[in-house]
């Protein structure tokens, strides 16, 4: 018998943004005393807790109502790299491969650890979760594409490493540690043509992925089960704030 792991983080007012968009709002519209019913509103961006991005996010077709049910849900790998990397590292396959056996056509979600420096979580730090995670670069990039995989996920608030990212001129402080650690500037490290190439090379063959997977994440191990991925079916979205579960035997 399958036991359904929830995967998700919780959403509210403390939720954090990608770095440099607007927080939340959350307002009553009508309260109970006034109209005899509860209603609320929310102003947000997309990109806010646990969210699939769509291939329109980076200039591709596809919304979320044209991804298929077909590819949100079926066979896939969960696999802890938390041991194995750290602040400011690249991902890359073999850190993944030498884990557990992954097929053409799985669902991939990897648990680096970040999961705790999240709002709510052990080692709350939105800087650190946001600004000084691990991240894929361009092996891991056309490594995802060549597997064919039906998405991607990751406990971190991107794919990309966030040197990689707008990150980079957002905080210069940031980049200064990140250029102290590596012995290199960045410019090096990540050319700009390479920008965003966790999204860039993958969502054009349709391969998206879901940022900031959290819920039990830190409990589940490496394993092989079921995984699905349940955003609302948002005709011309470039993303969705969704929820993620995997069913375990």
């Amino acid at each position: 018998m399958s036991k359904l792991v929830d995967l998700s983080h919780l959403w509210n007012i403390h939720t954090p943004p990608w770095s440099g968009y607007p927080s939340a709002k959350i307002w009553y519209f009508q309260r109970l005393q006034d109209a005899g019913v509860v209603s609320q509103m929310i102003e947000t961006t997309l990109h806010m807790g646990t969210h699939l991005d769509a291939p329109m996010h980076l200039g591709g077709r596809g919304d979320i109502a044209g991804i298929p049910l077909e590819q949100l849900y079926g066979d896939g790998v969960i696999v802890d790299i938390s041991d194995d990397v750290g602040e400011f590292d690249i991902i890359t396959p073999e850190h993944i491969t030498s884990k557990i056996d992954v097929r053409k056509g799985d669902i991939l979600i990897y648990y680096t650890g970040w999961q705790r420096y999240y709002t709510g979580m052990s080692d709350q730090n939105e800087e650190t979760y946001m600004c000084r995670h691990p991240g894929g670069y361009l092996e891991m990039a056309n490594w995802i594409t060549e597997m064919e995989f039906k998405w991607t996920g990751m406990d971190c608030g991107s794919g990309d490493h966030p040197m990689n990212t707008s990150i980079r001129t957002r905080r210069p402080d940031i980049r200064k540690d990140f250029e102290k650690k590596w012995g290199k500037s960045v410019e090096d490290a990540f050319p700009e043509e390479h920008l965003f190439c966790m999204h860039r090379i993958p969502f054009p063959k349709n391969i998206v992925h879901v940022e900031n997977v959290g819920g039990d994440l830190d409990k589940v191990g490496t394993v092989r089960c079921k995984i699905g991925c349940f955003p609302w079916r948002f005709e011309g979205g470039e993303a969705a704030m969704s929820r993620v579960v995997a069913w375990i035997d």
